[in-house]
Parts: structure tokens; C-alpha cells; sequence
């Protein structure tokens, strides 16, 4: 993909290693999941961080301070408590510590490695003395085209440091990664037909995909984590005005609608400023999630023009009005838009939208509830991608921008990882990505 000026300046990559054990982000039950971190300062045997002092007292705010930009906060804002990081040790970090490696050729794998062996040197166990590790090293002599890199999903993030503290926008992009999300697109689909789109850049909706800390993360990735439960997300099986309350809003309430779309999804959501998110979206937007893949979802951009919340447009630039697919026979369309909440109506099986009453009556319900059954997603547990490998200690294929592939072992015992280069942060270089 051609990065526009503001690209160039605003470029990271991410990276993705696909595992079976239990993703990141999936609570096994109603409690909230406290996940053990365990952020590591590498050094090389050629280069050392210039201000390690610096780096020490600001990795502890990076991952687990108070204020809402570090990567406890911001994923415990997102989650509404249900997901956070806590430290895996005292000290809150360790490092840093001197791998036998040269800091040449950006040896990812390589560091990996090394770093696991020395944790399983002091007695560190993955798994169960941590369970996310967060490897972070000085940039200088690495020449690594990214500022950050993660397994998508597992338990791995790599910081490419630059100066002495990496922040949200980096690390909890690659955070994202880890959880199972890729880099968001936005397919351009005119007048809201969806039988007719085609691949228009990046969704500006979410940290994943150029909108930074404030977009936060969109519906079809808060599904993917299992962050929107007890009706918050609700599964439409009939026609009907349906009631949607802001993303990221406090209270409780329908937050998205999850459509079928032949054999994709359709989800829909509504955007508004709440807490430290969205102060620059509004409005209704929709996605498109291929094959039941939430962490893979596009951006559905009705308008001819291309803009974004990132490029000085309005807040609502890329919200929905009306969408029709005639395949799927399905029509949707805004009834109302602002404040807080939004009215959507939508007709299934070719039913026709102007029948379905915009104002109903005052004795039944304007929005269909959840019942106890499919009708919406109630559990906790993160709705699983199909396209997901076997294991982190496997032998998968590395593939990077360009559509090269190569195989690099990432973890202690040989293992190997599935490499998804796009957008992220930091980096000045013009590339052409594929993510």
C-alpha cells in the first residue's frame, strides 16, 4: 500500500504469531482477566540502550501506570474491567539483560530465543510465572523496519526503542496483535451497495489501523476479545428499529449488531465521544467480517471522497446512512444518529424497510432484547477465527510486506511465526505493506 505523507510519518509494523493455547483475552469465566506481564530490556553484545536509566523508569509507566496512555489502563478502559495486565514480577520489569547477539540484521527470532533461556535461567516459567512477555530493545543498530512487532495471537511483543520510552500507540497496537487482531482495512463500497466494494486503504477506526489511542478499538474486534457480553452484542434473527448505545459509552445496553451477510458478517455500531475514546468519531459505522473472522474485519466506506477522521475530516465522515445487499437480501438504514445513542433499521429477507415502523409503540420495545438462547452473544468467551494455526512451538510460515515469505524460529524449542506487516507507528520509511 502507498503511504500518503502523514503515512510516512505514522508507520510501524506489527507482527503475528498464531497459537493454540488459550488466546490472550478469552476469559474462561464471567471475572475479570488479570493477565501476567512481563516486560524485558534487552541489550545486544554491540549496542546498549544510550540512556538506560531513562528506559528503567519508564517502562514500569508504560505498561502499568496510573494515568489512562499506559497499557493496563487502556485496556481496562476498553474493556469496561473485564481484561487489564498486571505485573509478572516485583520489580514490575526485568533488565536489562545482555544477549550474546549482534544487534546486525534485526534478529527477531534470534532474540526470542535467547531472551526465553534467560528467563528459564533465573527460573522464570512461561505460562505460569508470565504469560505475555514484552521484549523491548534499543533500535539503534537493529535496522528493523518496524517500531513494534506481536504474535498474532499469542503471548509475544517485540518494542524496536527509539529514545527512552515506547508508547501506547506502539504498544498497545502490538497489544492488539496479540489479541488477535489484524491491521483493520476499509473496503469503498458507493452508496452503501455492498455487492459492489472494492479495498480502499485503512479503517482510521481502531489503534489497529491508523486511528492511534483514541479510536481505541472497533465492535468486530471487541467481539473478537469477548469484551462485549451479556447482550452487548446481539446476533439480529428478525426485521426490526434497533437501539445501539455508544461503543465505549458507560452503562449497559446493545452495542453492536452482529448481521449475517451470506456467508460473512455484517456488524454494526455506533460511535460517540466516552472517556478517553472517539473524541474525533461519530455516527453509525459498519463492517464487514469475512467468514465469521472478526479479528479480520473491513471498515464499509459508502462515500466517494477519501477521508478520515485522521486527515481533518468530520468526525462522521466515514458513518453509514443506508447500506442494501441484494445477494444477502438485506437493508439497513440509520433512523436516527447523535447524543449518545442511534436507531437502526433493519430489514432481512428481502422485507422491505419502509414497512418497518420507525416509532414504535409505547407498549412494546423500539429494541429487540437477547434472549437466553443464540439470538446474542451472552458468554464471555472471544468468538474464535477459523484461520487460526496449531501452535506458537510449531512450524509455520513467516510472511512479510510484499507477499515474501521466509521461516524464522521465534521461541525457545524452535518455533516459528505467521509475520502480518501493515500499519502501525513511528517509522518514516515509504514501503508498500500487505497485511
Amino acid at each position: 500500500m502507498k503511504l500518503s505523507a502523514l503515512g510516512r510519518i505514522a508507520l510501524a509494523t506489527g507482527i503475528a504469531v498464531l497459537t493454540t493455547a488459550v488466546l490472550p483475552g478469552t476469559p474462561a469465566a464471567a471475572a475479570p482477566v488479570k493477565r501476567k506481564m512481563l516486560p524485558v530490556l534487552v541489550e545486544f553484545s554491540d549496542a546498549s540502550f544510550q540512556f538506560p536509566d531513562k528506559v528503567k523508569a519508564s517502562t514500569p509507566d508504560t505498561y502499568f501506570g496510573a494515568k489512562s496512555d499506559s497499557a493496563a489502563s487502556y485496556l481496562s478502559e476498553l474493556s469496561r474491567g473485564q481484561y487489564t495486565l498486571v505485573p509478572a514480577v516485583p520489580e514490575q520489569f526485568l533488565g536489562p539483560i545482555k544477549l550474546d547477539l549482534s544487534a546486525a540484521g534485526c534478529p527477531q527470532g534470534k532474540i526470542n530465543q535467547l531472551t526465553r533461556e534467560e528467563l528459564t535461567k533465573r527460573g522464570l516459567v512461561a505460562g505460569k510465572d508470565y504469560e505475555s512477555l514484552s521484549i523491548v530493545f534499543p533500535a539503534q543498530k537493529t535496522n528493523c523496519p518496524w517500531a513494534g512487532l506481536a504474535t498474532l495471537p499469542g503471548p509475544t511483543t517485540w518494542i524496536n526503542l527509539y529514545g527512552t520510552a515506547s508508547g501506547i500507540d506502539v504498544v498497545g497496537h502490538e497489544l492488539g496483535h496479540n489479541l488477535g487482531f489484524g491491521h483493520q482495512g476499509r473496503v469503498k463500497c458507493t452508496g452503501g451497495n455492498l455487492g459492489a466494494c472494492k479495498s480502499g486503504g485503512a479503517s482510521h477506526t481502531t489503534i489497529m489501523a491508523g486511528g492511534y489511542r483514541p479510536a481505541g478499538f472497533s465492535a468486530p474486534e471487541m467481539i473478537r476479545a469477548g469484551w462485549l457480553n451479556g447482550g452487548a452484542s446481539l446476533k439480529v434473527t428478525k426485521s426490526g428499529v434497533y437501539t445501539l448505545r455508544s461503543l465505549h459509552g458507560k452503562g449497559s445496553g446493545v452495542r453492536a449488531l452482529d448481521i449475517a451477510l451470506g456467508g460473512d458478517r455484517l456488524v454494526i455500531e455506533y460511535r460517540h465521544a466516552a472517556g478517553n475514546f472517539d473524541a474525533k468519531l461519530e455516527g453509525v459505522h459498519a463492517y464487514r467480517v469475512p467468514k465469521g473472522s472478526y479479528g479480520a474485519s473491513s471498515l464499509i466506506d459508502t462515500t466517494t471522497a477519501d477521508k478520515t477522521a485522521t486527515n481533518n475530516a468530520p468526525p462522521n465522515a466515514d458513518a453509514i446512512t443506508k447500506l442494501t445487499d441484494k445477494a444477502s437480501k438485506l437493508s439497513v438504514a440509520v433512523v436516527s444518529s447523535g447524543g449518545g445513542q442511534a436507531k437502526v433499521k433493519v430489514a432481512l429477507n428481502g422485507d422491505s424497510l419502509a414497512a418497518i415502523d420507525a416509532t414504535p409503540s409505547k407498549s412494546a420495545s423500539p429494541t429487540p432484547t437477547p434472549s437466553a438462547s443464540a439470538s446474542a452473544s451472552t458468554g464471555t468467551e472471544a468468538v474464535t477465527d477459523g484461520s487460526e494455526p496449531v501452535t506458537e512451538l510449531g512450524s509455520e510460515e513467516l510472511t512479510a510486506g510484499g507477499g515474501r515469505s521466509t521461516v524464522l524460529p521465534l521461541a525457545a524449542g524452535g518455533g516459528a511465526a505467521v509475520l502480518a506487516v501493515g500499519l502501525g507507528f513511528l517509522l518514516v520509511k515509504r514501503r508498500r505493506n500487505r497485511a
